[in-house]
């Protein structure tokens, strides 16, 4: 007798609270991924500051929430998967420490996060308009990851948040292998992803909050294939 393939396991690392819209979100979306697309995904939520460990995951999902209990917490995850080429994804607080973690770790920059109160020079600054609440159009890189999962060129897009990339850093970090592949109508950076990993996204929008949580957003059903692929398990349908 065959043994039953294993359940992909992703850790949902961030502080969660019922007061977050995307957390409370995600068990929905979860759910829509088994009934829709044969996805089914064992997950644990991990708080920030009880971060061990993740190489047992077959995934790790960065969720909104910032600012964190622990700052290390959310590098560590996002550096784990980022090492251990385990599928990666970064929302809205994830979008912004998956940034700050590969500008100290791998490019070797002295920036912190404007959200934490740190002084000096600052990868995460205060957008200039807030974004919580609204929405707005993200245009997408020609034949980037991002732009193959959504299949369109543009796309209008869900936040709740307000830090965002300082700029000034984004001949650095493409330098050191990062590729920003889009951009609101003003040229700020709201997607970057690492196209030497099998599956790291990290997106200043909020794809768990788009339409009304029956349906995934296809970055979420990309992560999603790439955390079954990952485990060896193929989706059902």
């Amino acid at each position: 007798m065959n043994a039953a393939p294993p359940i992909p396991k992703i850790a949902l690392v961030g502080d969660r609270s019922p007061g977050v819209r995307a957390h409370a979100r995600i068990p929905s979306l979860l759910e829509a991924l088994r009934r829709r697309e044969g996805l089914v995904l064992d997950a644990y939520w991990i708080r920030t500051d009880q971060v061990g460990d993740l190489g047992g995951f077959d995934g790790v999902w960065l969720a909104p929430g910032s600012p964190y209990r622990s700052e290390a917490g959310a590098l560590a995850a996002a550096r784990t998967a980022r090492e251990r080429a385990v599928p990666f994804l970064g929302t809205c607080g994830g979008f912004q420490h998956a940034l700050l973690g590969y500008a100290r770790e791998v490019c070797g920059l002295e920036v912190g996060h404007g959200e934490s109160g740190a002084g000096g020079n600052l990868l995460i600054t205060p957008l200039a308009c807030s974004l919580a609440g609204h929405e707005g159009l993200v245009r997408l890189a020609p034949g980037s990851a991002i732009e193959q999962i959504m299949g369109v060129e543009s796309s209008v897009e869900r936040y709740h948040c307000s830090y965002g990339l300082n700029p000034a850093y984004l001949p650095e970090l493409v330098a050191g292998g990062l590729r920003f592949t889009g951009f609101d109508e003003a040229g700020e950076v709201r997607v970057a992803e690492l196209p030497a990993h099998p599956f790291f996204l990290a997106t200043l929008f909020q794809p768990e909050l788009a339409g009304d949580g029956d349906r995934p957003h296809p970055v979420i059903s990309a992560f999603a294939a790439a955390v079954a692929a990952h485990a060896g398990t193929p989706a059902a349908g």
